[in-house]
């Protein structure tokens, strides 16, 4: 398999309606490869969980005016960058989460350890609605962070995540910012400076294809990726209400650390952090205090490469295919020269073996 061609594959389902993450990976299960899927019967889609008719009618619309080698080349053409979980520069981080993004388009300075997860990343979200008290403590906490060498990631909206990028890049240090938006789109437009100063020093991130708009409903599934690209998730400032909360309840789903910082009862952009707080989240008392707290968070070392003592052909080929990061089947497949079918079979063993690990989209990481 051309893993190049098999990009242009991801490229192409990303861009069907009706198709999102889940589905993208219940299609990976089925066919192994989307090229696959993308050239299988009607019939044969309808046997994937969550396509009924009417979404198979969708698809084979679609289908018809998307050519996926096609949009590899425009994107080529037009220098807009991506990543498939096929790419080992992918997010390792992101592909831990159920709902990983079939395609990633990046903007901005690539950073090698941030994507591998072993310089960690903290996101601060909150209110767009910040008090003079919550934006203050987000500069402390966010200048405090970047001081440290902490990534800090947030959604450059107005408010909390203005406030959290700005300290931090005043700090000299390092800041990723997930768009609602296409990667080339700015919005609110009060944050341009912002945004090209993130771009020469830091990242911007989006699933959704360049020229997208700010529409509503496209916020709240941005803050899964804020929240999986992330060891720990500060909640600064919150309404009952807040989009901020989408972030924490991403961070329970995927099993990050939460803390919020605390408010005052009077104050109504602070009673969703003291609703977290009383369900379990930690409280932000003071810079020193979250410093330490979040030293304890484990250090994600490289995946060892020294192979399993006794281990034989053809495991040890298989075991040795699977790269330092998370690894599609597809690759290991063609790094291995072995068949589909071998290549699964032995995947089992090394899991029974407690020698590799599942993640979503089909991946495996040396455990």
């Amino acid at each position: 398999m051309d893993l190049q061609q098999e990009r242009a594959y991801w490229l192409a389902w990303s861009r069907i309606n009706g198709v999102g993450p889940l589905l993208v990976q219940r299609l990976v299960q089925r066919f192994e490869q989307l090229s696959i899927a993308w050239g299988a019967a009607l019939s044969e889609l309808q046997t994937v969980e969550g396509i009924g008719p009417k979404l198979k009618d969708a698809i084979a619309t679609q289908r018809l005016k998307i050519n996926p080698e096609q949009l590899l080349d425009d994107l080529d053409r037009q220098n807009i960058q991506f990543w498939t979980p096929l790419d080992p520069d992918y997010p390792r981080l992101l592909t831990e989460i159920p709902s990983l993004p079939p395609v990633l388009y990046y903007r901005g300075q690539i950073d090698p350890a941030e994507l591998k997860g072993q310089r960690p990343a903290i996101a601060i979200v909150g209110t767009r609605n910040a008090s003079e008290y919550g934006r203050r403590w987000t500069r402390n906490i966010s200048t405090a962070l970047a001081q440290h060498d902490f990534t800090i990631v947030s959604g450059l909206a107005a408010g909390i995540d203005a406030q959290a990028h700005a300290a931090c890049l005043q700090a000299g240090g390092r800041t990723i910012a997930v768009l609602g938006t296409g990667v080339d789109v700015v919005y609110p437009r009060q944050n341009q400076k912002l945004y090209d100063q993130i771009l020469e020093r830091g990242l911007i991130l989006s699933d959704y294809p360049p020229g997208t708009g700010p529409t509503a409903h496209n916020f709240p599934p941005r803050n899964r990726i804020i929240a999986g690209l992330s060891r720990a998730i500060l909640v600064m400032e919150a309404s009952a209400r807040s989009g901020a909360l989408i972030t924490a309840r991403y961070a329970h789903e995927f099993n990050r650390d939460l803390y919020a910082l605390p408010g005052s009862l009077d104050n109504p952009q602070a009673i969703g952090c003291l609703r977290l707080a009383n369900q379990g989240a930690q409280l932000i008392l003071n810079p020193s205090q979250l410093l330490e707290s979040l030293g304890e968070i484990p250090h994600l070392d490289p995946t060892p490469s020294t192979p399993p003592p006794d281990l034989a052909e053809p495991l040890l080929g298989i075991w040795q295919a699977i790269g330092s990061e998370p690894t599609p089947v597809e690759r290991i497949v063609q790094t291995s020269g072995q068949t589909a079918a071998e290549v699964a079979s032995a995947l089992v063993q090394l899991e029974l073996m407690e020698l590799v690990t599942l993640l979503p989209g089909q991946q495996y990481r040396r455990s």
